[in-house]
């Protein structure tokens, strides 16, 4: 299990129950998902996320009976950093479910590789992840399961009875009551999906701008949380509300509302994790 970040009541994650079947997959750690210290970035876990959950529906025979899926939250516990370059094997299952949502959780591995620009030996990366994730209809709508599905995932975990419980504080605090002043955050076009949203990717993108200037969040174990709740499509601007407390940095993503007024689109947290 992976420790829970210092100060707040966030759980562990909890580990494969035994003899589970889980769905694995083989990617590569590219200098496109580093930063300029070669750390993996956020934004490119996210991406693996993305690719193993593509890859793990694709490899089952539910494509077509339940084919959408949407994101409501993501944690990312970087135990041990990964770095450029590596292999990383992915191992997907479900850790929890009832009948219109599961918690997937993906842990990944890599094995550290050398080379003249990154010579020295490095101790094998491990990232755990669990994903809060929503099946929906094609209008968009919290859908049932199908019988099938739901069979091939209860049998990988004891935990029927699924319920959504917010990690992050939703309500974004007065912009005259924090010390860091409000920074808007520049969407490209290549940030969008088919569907006109924002990709999960592209979210985290605007918090490696932050940890930047918060290096120490990242140097050591740490963990990333980040709750969707409502789309952000193009055109619209983005303005990031930021706190950093003792060990966590709180960013809340905020769009303006059909009236101009503000709203918060998502919420993201950056803890540190005990050593």
């Amino acid at each position: 299990m992976s420790a829970s970040p210092s100060g707040t009541d966030v759980e562990p994650l909890q580990d494969r129950k035994d003899g589970a079947r889980y769905f694995e997959a083989a990617y590569r750690v590219r200098t496109g998902d580093v930063d300029q210290q070669m750390r993996v970035r956020l934004d490119a876990v996210a991406r693996y996320l993305q690719d193993i959950a593509n890859d793990n529906i694709e490899a089952t025979d539910y494509g077509a009976s339940d084919p959408f899926w949407i994101v409501r939250r993501t944690v990312i516990d970087v135990i041990r950093p990964f770095s450029w370059p590596a292999g990383v094997t992915a191992q997907r299952w479900c850790g929890a479910l009832s009948t219109r949502w599961t918690n997937m959780r993906v842990r990944l591995t890599a094995d550290h590789e050398t080379n003249r620009f990154n010579p020295d030996e490095r101790e094998p990366g491990l990232i755990e992840t669990e994903a809060f994730w929503i099946n929906v209809n094609d209008q968009g709508m919290p859908s049932r399961i199908t019988d099938g599905m739901l069979d091939m995932l209860s049998q990988m975990t004891d935990e029927h009875r699924l319920r959504w419980r917010s990690m992050n504080p939703d309500k974004a605090p007065d912009a005259s009551s924090v010390e860091l002043p409000d920074r808007q955050h520049v969407l490209r076009s290549t940030d969008f999906d088919p569907f006109k949203h924002l990709n999960n990717a592209a979210y985290l993108e605007a918090i490696e701008d932050e940890l930047i200037d918060q290096p120490d969040l990242v140097e050591g174990p740490h963990r990333a949380v980040i709750e969707y709740l409502r789309p952000i499509v193009p055109g619209v601007s983005i303005t990031l509300r930021r706190v950093r407390e003792a060990d966590r940095l709180l960013v809340w993503m905020l769009i303006p509302d059909d009236a101009g007024d503000q709203v918060v689109a998502a919420t993201v947290s950056v803890s540190k994790l005990p050593t």
